[in-house]
């Protein structure tokens, strides 16, 4: 009898992540007063490394988002909005200027300095995404402002039995996403499935990661994420999710996957600059006053 075939080789069986942490979002605002929920970045979760934030926005109301995000400075990190819905138009002091549209994608690099201004481009409808905040390990704080505005038809979709998945950053099955960053070497995916269906991705386990559920309920081992809520994961080799919800919910279950390399730094923030140490934040504040900033 062959005894491989009764029992799989230890080196076959693949390690299944698990959520550790339940969190769910806490109403805020910020720029010019635009409505959000706070999901990373709050006393519940106020960091995973090497993500420093999470925020999810989304109104029908214009008076929520209007204002938008004016003028401001970043250094020391990078900025990441994805939009589900609506249009949010994009400035910069290095000459960047753009629309990001339904279901686009803008990763920005702030590294040594840049002053941006996020603006919504409408004035009534429907506007959701997301923002997400990624640190640099400190050999990459200093670096060139950079900027990748990606539309919505250049992320690659996979589409199969009761599932989707779009690839923003990373590989999913040998397709690689547009984004084009090595920092953290970052995994970032919106899934989609359909009510009763199932979805296995290959994940790196040496990487930090959560999952965020925006539509309907995942499920992963023996817990359930309900809308609005992020589960940070013990990862694996792989993420077994199932859209288990019943007959009275959403017909259909989103989520984003987000999952990077751990930088293991010291972080000391101030409001949007990240960096290192004190000094370091001193010194780009003093750098913001005098002008200095790209």
């Amino acid at each position: 009898m062959n005894s491989a075939r009764e029992k799989p080789s230890v080196e076959n069986v693949k390690a299944k992540s698990k959520i550790i942490q339940k969190v769910r979002g806490m109403p805020a605002s910020d720029g010019a007063g635009v409505k959000l929920s706070r999901v990373l970045g709050q006393p519940a979760l106020k960091r995973l490394d090497p993500f420093l934030m999470l925020d999810e926005f989304g109104s029908e109301d214009a008076q929520d988002y209007i204002a938008g995000f004016p003028q401001h400075p970043h250094r020391g990190f990078q900025t990441v909005t994805y939009m589900l819905e609506g249009k949010m138009g994009h400035k910069d002091s290095v000459g960047n200027e753009g629309v990001i549209e339904d279901g686009g994608l803008q990763w920005m690099n702030a590294g040594k300095g840049i002053i941006h201004e996020e603006m919504p481009q409408q004035t009534h409808g429907r506007m959701r995404g997301f923002q997400l905040w990624v640190n640099l390990p400190a050999s990459e704080k200093m670096s060139p402002p950079g900027y990748q505005d990606i539309p919505s038809a250049e992320i690659p979709e996979i589409s199969f039995e009761g599932a989707k998945v779009r690839v923003l950053s990373g590989k999913f099955k040998g397709v690689e996403g547009p984004v084009k960053t090595t920092a953290i070497s970052p995994q970032f995916f919106d899934l989609h499935l359909s009510k009763r269906s199932s979805l296995r991705l290959d994940v790196d386990k040496t990487h930090a990661g959560f999952i965020y559920v925006y539509e309907g309920s995942l499920t992963v081992g023996d817990l359930t994420l309900q809308k609005g809520e992020l589960g940070v994961l013990k990862m694996g080799d792989e993420l077994l999710l199932e859209a288990l919800h019943t007959s009275y919910e959403s017909t259909q279950s989103k989520a984003i996957f987000v999952s990077g390399t751990p930088i293991d730094e010291p972080v000391v923030q101030y409001g949007p600059f990240v960096m290192n140490t004190q000094a370091e934040i001193e010194q780009a504040i003093q750098d913001y006053q005098n002008g200095m900033l790209a």
